[in-house]
């Protein structure tokens, strides 16, 4: 008696990569491995921005203190240390973390234990968007020093205004401003989500414009 030819097994399928991109609500699709400046939008970014919490949350008040906020306050720090400064370099301040409204707003302590990869892939998407907004994709090291410098100014207010350090604990970590926060008070607090996607996008052409 012949045997039964055992049944054939499906091939197997083909594994899909994966997904590397995000959808975005204005239909734009943003791969964050290769970003294409064509698929950035300045709504989107306002939108994300203001939906991020700074200090993963961790603030006073009714309402997240967002990197948006956070964005407006280091381009007017940054236009009061150095008041000559123009489109470029505001727009620039205004955008320097333009990418976490793709990937978040991750603590330092956490991307010193990851290290590179974050980086590389904050970098990538960072010169997308600056080059979406006819920016230069590798600023001026002037740029960088003067965003840095705002930039550690604005997280030593926000840190002993809405995070719980002591003054002691933010200077020691992000130094001692050379400005006085009283004329900012104004940024240095929570608002809703909508007003300050509003204030973002507002801001944007403003400067875009000038």
């Amino acid at each position: 008696m012949a045997s039964t030819p055992a049944p054939k097994r499906p091939a197997p399928k083909e594994a899909l990569p994966p997904r590397a991109w995000q959808r975005m609500l204005s239909g734009r699709r943003l791969d964050l491995l290769d970003p294409s400046p064509l698929d950035v939008e300045i709504e989107d970014i306002a939108h994300g921005l203001a939906r991020v919490a700074r200090w993963n949350g961790q603030t006073i008040g009714p309402h997240v203190f967002s990197v948006a906020q956070h964005s407006l306050l280091v381009e007017r720090i940054a236009a009061e240390l150095e008041p000559a400064i123009g489109r470029t370099e505001r727009l620039f301040m205004l955008l320097h973390d333009a990418p976490e409204y793709v990937i978040g707003d991750m603590i330092s302590p956490f991307k010193a234990v990851i290290g590179d990869a974050y980086k590389s892939v904050e970098n990538r998407i960072l010169a997308a968007i600056l080059l979406r907004f006819s920016l230069p994709a590798a600023p001026a090291p002037q740029v960088l020093k003067l965003a840095k410098q705002a930039d550690r100014a604005a997280a030593f207010f926000e840190a002993v205004s809405l995070a719980g350090f002591t003054r002691r604990e933010a200077e020691r970590i992000f130094g001692r401003p050379a400005i006085s926060p009283q004329a900012f008070m104004d940024e240095i607090a929570p608002a809703a989500v909508e007003a300050t996607q509003a204030r973002f996008l507002a801001r944007f052409h403003v400067i875009d414009r000038s």
